[in-house]
């Protein structure tokens, strides 16, 4: 059995698509997955699987979740491996940093450079992002909320494509620390 975290997208923010996390544990469950625990509000569960992939696993719950609750969720699906990684191979001065100063925002593939090609990188300093392992790093001093860096990287033009979600540097530790094996 695997560990994985699952990150829905826009789940619970803006007064939309509301997912009570009891119903998305037994969703879960009803699947066949086990160990299965939610984090937070904003649509971050935690679950082991014999079977699978990130991606099959990922369409998975996407596919249930439209069925069950009748909208659309982008779902990412990692197992304790990649989010080690993304902790180990963090960019940034982590352990000097808030959790809300730092980001991940998790994409379902790499974004190529060009993608990034029309963006002044120094018109937004002292925010500051990084290329990684399907995800981009994020150094918000001032948060996301008033990032206008962040807002420049959620456009269209940079995104089109790709399914992206954004956790903050907290709940990327707390998800590594809960896909660890059981």
């Amino acid at each position: 059995m695997t560990t994985y975290a699952a990150l829905l997208r826009g789940i619970n923010v803006g007064g939309g698509r509301k997912l009570p996390m009891a119903e998305l544990r037994s969703l879960l469950e009803e699947l066949g997955h086990a160990d299965v625990r939610t984090y937070l509000q904003s649509g971050q569960a935690v679950f082991s699987a014999g079977r699978g992939d990130e991606r099959s696993l990922a369409a998975e719950l996407s596919a249930a979740l439209a069925e069950r609750f009748d909208f659309t969720c982008d779902v990412l699906v990692r197992d304790h491996a990649y989010l080690a990684r993304i902790v180990a191979d963090c960019p940034f001065p982590a352990a000097e940093l808030e959790g809300r100063q730092l980001h991940v925002t998790f994409l379902d593939r790499d974004a190529e450079e060009d993608r990034f090609a029309g963006l002044d990188r120094e018109a937004y300093l002292p925010e500051e992002f990084r290329t990684g392992d399907r995800a981009l790093y994020l150094y918000l001093p001032d948060g996301m909320g008033r990032s206008k860096l962040a807002e420049q990287l959620a456009r269209p033009g940079v995104t089109r494509g790709l399914v992206a979600t954004t956790r903050n540097w907290n709940t990327v530790l707390k998800l590594s620390e809960l896909t660890t094996a059981p």
